[in-house]
């Protein structure tokens, strides 16, 4: 993945122990463990879920606005929770819905160990110029 090195890992990403698997524009792969990440009730928190999601979104939007030597930010995320994750990790693929020049549209699933759907979320990112080689206090 020599692409993803365009991508660092911000501070909550890591702090989350979340993984990026697999990056291209078109299609992410990640997991997040659900210890360390639960909310009182012993669950993956649904927060955790968006971060995971919007994470994962935010890399491939990344990737496709790179050509326009472009940074993408988060314009919009909705998740629907569908099950409890209750242990293990969980993964998460984000497919490209809409790759344009201003904006960038994923549908996310996020999906436990036993391959059932936890949650649904969809992430639109706009992309921002920047220079290449900037740090983030530069930008």
């Amino acid at each position: 993945m020599p692409e993803l090195t365009m991508v660092p890992a911000g501070e909550l990403e890591t702090a989350m122990g979340i993984e990026v698997l697999e990056a291209t524009p078109q299609r992410v792969v990640g997991s997040i463990p659900v210890a360390g990440n639960t909310q009182p009730f012993g669950v993956l928190h649904g927060g955790a879920s968006c971060v995971l999601a919007e994470t994962l979104a935010s890399v491939g939007a990344c990737l496709h606005f790179g050509q326009y030597d472009r940074i993408a930010v988060g314009a919009e995320i909705n998740a629907t929770h569908h099950a409890p994750a209750r242990g293990g990790r969980v993964t998460g693929v984000a497919t490209a819905v809409h790759l344009g020049r201003r904006l960038a549209s994923y549908e996310i699933v996020l999906t436990d160990e036993n391959g059932r759907r936890i949650c649904t979320a969809r992430m639109t990112a706009a992309s921002v110029a920047t220079s290449r080689g900037s740090t983030k206090e530069e930008r």
